[in-house]
């Protein structure tokens, strides 16, 4: 069966020219969901993949998709496509290419859609989905059925790119296809057309900044902040100017002897004795930092040297600089004793901590140190309290190990387990992934695996204690200790569980273990797996939570600033 003249061209040939496209420029991965009006897309896909060209990965539910298309680019720091039928199919992409945009992760979004006769009309699956995603991507490009794309893929990477004034991120290109959706009846999947075609690289990472001394610097109280995504140059430039650093575990920026570990709940003992900050990377995680960056006393600048994507220009107070030798002058140098104060303020933290937690338990601070100084490959911290259990007892080590995601785009709990397993495809390397039981039941779905596919190396590890704890841990915990609402606060925001977790595991084929100590669980990471794809749960108890947390605060903000600092 052929295409009428007047149709244009067909659309297998539009969904070929679009992948050869996307390989001439370095695409690699396609993360793709079943569909009928996709077909044309899924045709070409399964050819160029026959040829060596692109690498598919199926997922039957498209949220799932988006977010293992977030883990596949953010971990190979490279494009990835999305291919989705019409309907509410592109609806699903949703979560995950707003967690995109607000990380600038690039991801294309090849959306197959019905062509513009059959809109409007009622016809199955078809509404307009043109403007889908709205503010959440960079562009959407529109190619009429029949159409040749070649224009609007030109305009779709390079928008997938990013540019001097706007950051990378996510990009629609939606295809209107018409009937025939299969290949021409003669066709094969070893089409050898595409083993003539060129491959391209995408265009490397920014380089590094290389920070020069001046020969003199005013000295000044200045403090580091490493917020998600700083990366290394966040610790070059506290070392080299002998300053504090404040690190969210996701900065990868948390090491170093410059690196303060429980510089959140000291900031009770020592934001009065700050004078600047400089920000590298976005601050996600503790309002204690978030008022010391508001503080109209303290001067704050940010390290911006090309756009991003998490804030508004103008909307935060911090000056932006993007010129090294101005940043290195705003920051100053340490003065004498300066870092050493917040070091030895660290140290006695370290001691209230190890007091109240101890290391036979298995807490969730207890659980973040047994696993951040166990996991030497890439780490992928869920949200809610879990993160913030890292923040607080990660301990800084001497160098940088295993690289740490966590999206924090939103800091939402959608899709980790996807993310995750986007993470180990794209990094090739065994990777490990702790989250809290209601993000886990979020996205259990995700841990269905396409029998066929090379399966990742990854354990996902479960801190389950019933329910959302991090509630208990803000204002609503004082509710709930009321009792103005009753059962309210337990019921609408912890939303307790009992789900069995090993049954889950051996119906989607996965191997389970359980961890009871903090020794036992590192004993089960170093453990040799009998598959690649394991969860690992820890049975833990939050009903003390909110008070735990309230003393842990309470005698740390008791310590005294060092005498003659």
């Amino acid at each position: 069966m052929s295409a009428r003249h007047e149709d244009g061209q067909p659309a297998i040939d539009t969904a070929r020219q679009v992948l050869a496209g996307l390989i001439v420029a370095g695409l690699r991965e396609v993360v793709l969901s079943p569909g009928s009006r996709s077909a044309p897309l899924a045709y070409a896909a399964a050819e160029a993949e026959a040829a060596g060209r692109l690498r598919i990965h199926v997922r039957i539910d498209e949220r799932s998709a988006g977010f293992l298309a977030l883990g596949l680019s953010q971990g190979s720091q490279t494009p990835v496509a999305l291919v989705a039928t019409s309907g509410t199919a592109i609806g699903e992409l949703l979560p995950a290419i707003m967690e995109a945009n607000h990380t600038a992760t690039p991801l294309l979004v090849l959306s197959a859609d019905r062509p513009d006769e059959l809109l409007g009309t009622g016809a199955s699956q078809s509404t307009d989905q043109k403007q889908l995603f709205g503010a959440h991507v960079r562009t959407v490009l529109n190619v009429p059925a029949g159409e040749n794309p070649s224009h609007a893929l030109t305009d779709a990477l390079l928008a997938l790119a990013g540019s001097a004034t706007s950051p990378a991120g996510p990009v629609q290109l939606n295809l209107q296809f018409r009937d025939p959706l299969t290949p021409e009846s003669d066709a094969t999947v070893a089409n050898q057309r595409w083993t003539e075609l060129g491959t391209g690289v995408w265009q490397p990472a920014t380089q590094p900044v290389n920070w020069l001394l001046p020969e003199v610097l005013e000295e000044r109280r200045t403090v580091v902040v490493a917020g998600h995504g700083a990366g290394d140059e966040a610790q070059a430039f506290a070392q080299l100017l002998g300053l504090p650093l404040f690190a969210e575990p996701s900065s990868n920026a948390r090491f170093s002897a410059h690196a303060i570990g429980h510089y959140r709940p000291l900031l009770a003992v020592g934001a009065a004795q700050i004078e600047r900050v400089v920000l590298f990377g976005r601050p996600t995680l503790s309002r204690p930092v978030g008022r010391l960056l508001a503080d109209p006393a303290v001067a704050t600048a940010i390290w911006q040297p090309e756009p991003v994507s998490w804030y508004e220009p103008g909307r935060r107070r911090e000056k932006v600089i993007s010129s090294p030798a101005e940043l290195l002058s705003f920051a100053g140098k340490a003065p004498e004793q300066w870092l050493r104060s917040w070091q030895e303020l660290d140290a006695q933290a370290l001691a209230v901590c190890e007091e109240l937690y101890g290391s036979k338990q298995l807490t969730g601070p207890s659980v973040a140190q047994a696993v951040w100084n166990t996991v030497n490959g890439p780490l992928l911290l869920g949200s809610s309290n879990i993160i913030r259990d890292f923040d607080l007892c990660a301990a800084p080590g001497e160098a940088a190990s295993g690289q740490v995601f966590a999206n924090r785009g939103l800091a939402g709990i959608d899709g980790t387990i996807s993310t995750a397993l986007g993470l180990a495809l794209a990094t090739e390397k065994p990777t490990v992934s702790i989250m809290g039981d209601i993000t886990f039941l979020h996205d259990a779905s995700a841990m269905l695996w396409t029998p066929g596919e090379p399966a990742p190396d990854l354990d996902v590890v479960v801190y389950n204690d019933g329910g959302g704890a991090i509630f208990s841990t803000l204002e609503h915990g004082q509710v709930a200790q009321s009792g103005r609402y009753g059962q309210a606060v337990e019921r609408l925001f912890a939303t307790p569980q009992n789900v069995q977790l090993q049954p889950l595991a051996t119906a989607y084929g996965w191997d389970y273990q359980q961890a009871s100590t903090p020794a036992e669980l590192r004993q089960v990471l170093h453990a040799p797996k009998t598959k690649k794809l394991r969860l690992i749960e820890i049975i833990a108890d939050r009903s003390r939570l909110r008070e735990t947390n309230l003393e842990l605060t309470s005698r740390i903000a008791a310590l005294h600033w060092p005498a003659g600092a």
